[in-house]
């Protein structure tokens, strides 16, 4: 076994969990929608708090391919086990907070995404920060990372989350995500 691989089990586990509380947080909602339109109590899912789902699979994609590539540099001591259990336990908390663990309570998912939208952006940039710090840390990576493109793809994110944190409206925050989950696409495109 690797070094990479013996951290990535770790890593994938805790990411996987992550995309695992996405899909049954939306499977929940769905149920409930469903029960709803059968006759059951009045529960609206609404678009922001998918669109949310989504954008956090997309950026939880994007660290699960970072690990990739930085497998030749991942080492195994108490110092990069514990980072890399930090760093993804922060994930999926943040993909915790997506969904209600009882949707329930709520007539309509709008209600739930302006409770928990700061706080999983926060956590959302404070790990792009994070990347940002390592990858500076490596010598050899750090004139790539350095480039306009790099830089200006970042701020973008970063931007377009911060935005998201601030704003309250629906429609203004339906459209950031749009641009948000867009520019994952582009770049997984390029």
């Amino acid at each position: 076994m690797t070094n990479f691989e013996f951290v990535f089990i770790l890593y994938a586990l805790l990411l996987g969990l992550s995309l695992i509380e996405l899909l049954a947080g939306l499977g929940h909602a769905l149920e409930l929608k469903f029960a709803s339109d059968a006759g059951g109590t009045t529960f609206t899912i609404g678009w922001l708090t998918p669109a949310l789902a989504i954008f956090v699979m997309l950026d939880l994609l994007s660290f699960w391919i970072f690990a990739w590539r930085l497998q030749d540099r991942i080492t195994v001591d108490a110092l990069s086990l514990l980072a890399v259990m930090a760093f993804a336990s922060s994930y999926y908390l943040a993909a915790r907070l997506v969904f209600p663990s009882e949707p329930d309570r709520f007539t309509d998912l709008d209600t739930h995404y302006a409770r928990v939208k700061r706080v999983v952006m926060v956590i959302l940039i404070a790990l792009v920060l994070v990347q940002w710090a390592y990858l500076l840390s490596l010598p050899d990576l750090r004139d790539s990372l350095l480039s306009p493109l790099s830089i200006g793809l970042t701020v973008l994110l970063v931007g377009l989350m911060a935005a998201v944190a601030v704003v309250s409206s629906v429609k203004a925050n339906l459209v950031l995500l749009a641009l948000l989950i867009a520019r994952y696409l582009v770049v997984y495109a390029i």
